[in-house]
Formats: C-alpha cells, structure tokens, sequence
C-alpha cells in the first residue's frame, strides 16, 4: 500500500553487515544466518537485494573493517549503496536505485538498531515506503556503558515500537525471518 505510484515490488536491504560494525554485536552470529536465509529467499523469488555500506572516518572506505563480513556478498548484478550517514537515503543514490527496480516495499536488516536501522526505517517511511523490519535479522553493540538499555533491550524496543507505526497510505510492521515471504517477480 506504498504511496510511491507504479512501485510494486519489495527490495531487500541489507545495511552496514560490516566487519568492523558488527563485530562483537548482540547474538550477530543468528542475525547474519538469519540475513543469509532472507538473501537466499529474495534472490530465488527475483526479489532485488540492496546492500548498504558504511564508510566514516573511523570506518575508512576499502578498509578491512569496512568489508562486509564473510558469510555475506552481493552478487555482481546486486547494487552496493555507500553512505555516510545513519539514514540509508541521505546523500547516497538509494532512491534512484530503488525506483529503478520499481520499489515501493523494504524489508530491512542489519545493523545498528538503534543508529542506521532506526534511521532508515523511518527515513524510508517517511518518503512513502512500506517498510518491514525483520525482528530477528537486526543487531547492535553493548552500549549500556554510557547509559544506553543493554542490546537485548533496545533490539526488543525497536521491534514492539515499529510494529505501531502509522502514516496514511504506508504500512510499518515487523517480522521474523521465518515469517517474510518475498512476492514472486
């Protein structure tokens, strides 16, 4: 139920399953088999699968921490965003990319939570997106050294908010992996 006309295919986006970001993340060995099963699922329905990295400087482009981690890797007609900032579709060609693929729908994965998940979600809802968040397929890094809920906590939050989401002619609403099912092309 996009608002985004002539846009009726779902695109799968994986966000930041990067070395250097998800090492040592909450339960990231289960979100990356999980992250693997839907790329699996899209690639043999027709469904596009989007990947987004991060670079920052802290997180170098071409460095070994900004590869994406081994069990994953697009295959050579899959586009790689690159970005810069949390929202997936601020400064990058996300947009054009998904258009270009007659997009209106997202299932999202990835990391972090509660930075460039949280962002893109609610970037890509409010450019008239539906947006589906995968419950099992998302992951984040301990900060509750610096006051933030353990990542059991916040990945949970993320999940029970996303799913009462409202915005006239778009649908948030959360999924486990085992429960996505990508429309055939």
């Amino acid at each position: 139920m996009t608002t985004l006309t002539g846009r009726p295919r779902t695109a799968l986006l994986v966000i930041d399953v990067q070395r250097g970001v998800v090492t040592g993340n909450h339960d990231v060995e289960r979100v990356v088999a999980n992250i693997a099963t839907l790329v699996g699922a899209a690639r043999a329905a027709g469904t596009p699968v989007v990947w987004v990295q991060h670079s920052a400087d802290d997180l170098p482009r071409g460095s070994e921490a900004w590869q994406l981690v081994a069990e994953l890797s697009p295959l050579e007609d899959e586009p790689v965003v690159h970005k810069r900032h949390g929202d997936s579709f601020e400064g990058t060609d996300l947009e054009d990319v998904l258009a270009a693929r007659g997009a209106g729908r997202l299932v999202v994965t990835g990391a972090q939570t509660d930075a460039c998940i949280r962002s893109t979600i609610h970037g890509g809802f409010t450019r008239g997106y539906d947006v589906t968040l995968v419950t099992d397929a998302h992951t984040t890094e301990d900060l509750s050294a610096h006051g933030a809920p353990p990542p059991a906590q916040v990945i949970a939050h993320t999940n029970l908010y996303w799913g009462f989401q409202s915005a006239p002619g778009r649908t948030a609403a959360t999924a486990a992996t085992a429960e996505v099912v990508f429309p055939p092309a």
